[in-house]
């Protein structure tokens, strides 16, 4: 199979099987980048960084960094369609049917045995960027107690609660650009 099918590939079933938003795109995610070496776990959070402080879902943010990085823009667009695609077509044939169905019993328990995979997925997202935002891998990969934890991001992260607490209102906005020019400024 060529790279570019691969990547349509890869992208159509992640597309497909996400279930959940752009947070259950990690994991699959995380899988292509150990499994075809397209990306880093490094790359992968700071797209995820991007990602969140930019317009547009985590995975078709990730499905266009990877199919720029490998094919440039016709990798991007390819592998950006790949990922919406499963969701365009399933929402297509559920559209007709969605009314006539939405309140059977077997929809309804359909759906509610989909929440709890929904929630592991967000959930190893979650401890995933945990791991890589705040501990450093390499230290962890040698067991070097002494150098584990990042300190400038844990630090930066109570912080942002703090102030996310003390000041609930503020937009996000403020809190995503406070963070970057606290990386610059810090050289995180």
């Amino acid at each position: 199979m060529t790279e570019i099918l691969r990547i349509m590939f890869e992208f159509f079933k992640t597309g497909l099987f996400a279930v959940g938003g752009g947070l259950a795109t990690i994991p699959f995610l995380e899988e292509m980048g150990r499994h075809y070496g397209w990306f880093t776990m490094e790359d992968l959070s700071v797209m995820i960084a991007v990602s969140e402080s930019t317009p547009g879902p985590i995975g078709i943010n990730m499905a266009t960094y990877v199919g720029y990085a490998l094919k440039q823009v016709g990798g991007a667009l390819l592998a950006t369609l790949s990922l919406v695609a499963p969701s365009i077509i399933v929402i297509c044939i559920i559209a007709n049917y969605f009314q006539k169905f939405k309140d059977a019993k077997l929809v309804k328990m359909i759906f509610a045995g989909l929440k709890p995979a929904v929630v592991a997925f967000i959930s190893a997202a979650c401890l995933s960027l945990f791991v890589s935002t705040l501990l450093h891998a390499d230290a962890l990969a040698q067991w070097d107690i002494g150098r584990l934890w990042n300190w400038k991001c844990i630090l930066l992260l109570l912080v942002l609660v703090g102030f996310r607490q003390k000041y609930p209102k503020v937009h996000p906005i403020v809190f995503i650009v406070g963070s970057a020019a606290a990386g610059v400024i810090f050289s995180f």
